[in-house]
């Protein structure tokens, strides 16, 4: 389809409320608190130069991929800073990997104790050929600054703003049940949490790399409490699965769009909250670090002003804090909460 023609047809799909799908239930209550209108939460796929090494119609996949890791650093700093000038708070779905201040082979060998996925492709991934960690310089974050990131986890842990630190899975492998066996996505999940804990962090968010979601039974029995989804953009409400997991449902992706104007990115970004604000629903916002710096200098500032300015209508909190009040409020496992929601 032609970029101008889809442009348009995105645009008259949100006109008319199609987009993002709004859910509708009375019992709202069972999923904003009191006194609020809505729910809000922020996630970021903080992931550098792990994410695109593999990527489709990329030519040098993992010179791509490197590229858009330095842009995220680049983007970080002022990402944070306005975080803290509107107080509003993000969960930073971190690859393992980027905990570590350095790595190194053994017998040429990187990461030796970690299993690897077999040659596999999705719709944004080819891996077809070589070792998973081939890319993985073996180096230190001052050396290959793309690869590791214990600098910029300071800066989000030094924070005056209560993010949280999620989990991006250690290596950014493709979660799904026909890819990755159960023990592959265990141990992946095990090694982020010990470096997560070596720097006082408890991890209950998982973000799916690629939104390639699976592994649920092994995600519940490795302790965290919900994960995000991407299957179209709803405004909606949470599902509580028999397993104790929370689904938390994305509403939109924050992104430069270069067939949209500034204003445009603006309005519909805004009024998305306002729909979620008159809907009683949960809205769940997502973005890369590594967007094009035209948003976070054009469009990030007025997204955050506006959350900012309904604070008071709208609870801005974590995934995990978000899921924590869930909890509270429903301590006991149940079967799909939002059965009774109807579309």
């Amino acid at each position: 389809m032609h970029p101008l023609i889809k442009s348009s047809l995105s645009k008259l799909n949100f006109a008319l409320g199609r987009n993002p799908k709004t859910e509708k239930t009375e019992d709202y209550r069972k999923f904003v608190p009191e006194p609020y209108k809505a729910v809000f939460t922020l996630s970021a796929d903080f992931e550098l130069a792990w994410a695109w090494r593999f990527g489709k119609g990329l030519g040098d996949p993992c010179q791509a991929a490197i590229k858009k890791a330095r842009r995220a650093r680049k983007n970080m700093p002022e990402l944070l800073e306005l975080c803290e000038k509107y107080n509003v708070p993000v969960t930073w779905a971190t690859v393992g990997h980027l905990f570590l201040k350095e790595c190194s082979r053994e017998n040429g060998v990187p990461h030796p104790g970690m299993k690897r996925p077999e040659h596999f492709e999705n719709g944004y991934w080819k891996f077809d050929e070589g070792d998973w960690y081939k890319d993985d310089p073996c180096s230190n974050h001052k050396d290959a600054p793309e690869w590791y990131c214990p600098d910029l986890l300071d800066k989000i842990q030094g924070s005056e703003v209560e993010h949280e630190i999620g989990c991006h899975t250690f290596s950014h492998i493709d979660c799904r049940d026909v890819v990755c066996p159960p023990e592959l996505f265990r141990q992946e999940l095990q090694e982020c949490q010990k470096l997560a804990r070596e720097r006082g962090v408890e991890l209950k968010t998982l973000i799916y790399p690629a939104h390639t979601v699976g592994n649920l039974e092994e995600l519940s029995k490795s302790g965290f409490s919900n994960y995000r989804t991407n299957i179209g953009n709803v405004l909606g409400y949470p599902v509580k699965h028999p397993n104790g997991l929370w689904e938390i449902k994305s509403s939109f992706q924050l992104e430069w769009r270069a067939d949209w104007s500034v204003d445009y990115h603006i309005y519909r970004t805004k009024t998305i909250i306002d729909r979620a604000i008159q809907n009683n629903s949960v809205c769940h916002f997502w973005f890369h670090p590594s967007f094009e710096h035209e948003y976070v200098e054009q469009v990030f500032p007025a997204v955050l002003e506006y959350l900012n300015e309904k604070r008071e209508e709208m609870l801005l909190t974590t995934m995990a804090g978000y899921v924590d009040w869930l909890n509270e409020k429903s301590p006991v496992a149940v079967k799909q909460e939002a059965a009774s929601v109807a579309s």
